[in-house]
């Protein structure tokens, strides 16, 4: 795993916090929306919670501990949270091994290692957006926020349902149906700015964003401190930095097939 520290601090990014720190001077930042932002630790979320921040949103960065098999994604996401100034970040306990159901969650069941396919694989872990979204939605009823952001994506993904944009959209219609604050008129919103994004353009807007993609975590099925390489997480991620012709600052211990 990569240390925190300085160089990993984007200097375009810090450069664009700055600028916009500089535009809101005249007005009390208190007056700038409030976020949840889901925050895994991987490099999609880590995009999708810095487009928030770039919005002028004020951040609350949620984390799930899962008891997922790549528990090494949390100290990513601590990382991340602490990179984009979120207020408050809530590592939350809920201990989804107790269902089983998935290979993230049940040690039994190996991670896929042959290659992207056309089927959910077995790395579906049962409802977790729909857990997660939930989760995220009480805390922004509790806090006083309407904007919940998370970092799905319908295009290069392994074919989860709960990445697909009738989802999010399902989901932002039940928000408001499920909580004290809709029934008063407030509507919640579900950004997911990466919906439509292949991964290429999800590289891409990393570095315009002056992100250090190292920071982030992707790999099911960690060798050690390294990204295994082959998982189809592994993949996709690497071929997305192909695709996009930038550098990968990932360190694998096996070097993707960026193809299917």
């Amino acid at each position: 795993m990569e240390p925190s520290g300085p160089r990993h601090c984007g200097p375009l990014f810090f450069g664009r916090l700055l600028r916009r720190a500089e535009s809101l001077s005249e007005r009390s930042m208190t007056n700038s929306p409030l976020s949840v932002v889901l925050v895994s630790g991987g490099l999609d979320s880590m995009v999708s919670a810095a487009l928030a921040r770039e919005a002028g949103h004020r951040l609350l960065a949620l984390s799930i501990d899962y008891n997922q098999r790549h528990q090494v994604e949390l100290e990513a996401a601590k990382r991340i949270a602490a990179l984009l100034g979120a207020e408050r970040h809530v590592i939350l306990p809920l201990d989804l091994s107790a269902f089983g159901g998935s290979a993230l969650t049940d040690m039994s069941i190996d991670v896929p290692k042959d290659g992207v396919g056309n089927e959910i694989p077995v790395t579906y872990v049962p409802a977790r957006n729909t857990i997660f979204l939930s989760l995220a939605l009480g805390w922004a009823e509790a806090a006083g926020a309407r904007d919940l952001w998370i970092g799905v994506n319908a295009l290069d993904y392994s074919g989860y349902p709960d990445c697909r944009p009738d989802f999010i959209a399902g989901f932002e219609a039940l928000a408001e149906l499920a909580t004290r604050a809709g029934s008063d008129g407030a509507r919640f919103r579900i950004h997911a700015p990466l919906q439509h994004m292949t991964k290429a353009d999800i590289a891409r807007e990393a570095d315009r964003l002056g992100l250090d993609a190292g920071m982030s975590w992707t790999c099911y099925d960690p060798v050690g401190d390294l990204h295994c390489g082959r998982c189809d997480s592994c993949r996709l991620r690497a071929r997305g930095f192909v695709e996009a012709g930038l550098p990968d600052p990932t360190r694998y211990a096996e070097t993707p097939d960026t193809g299917r």
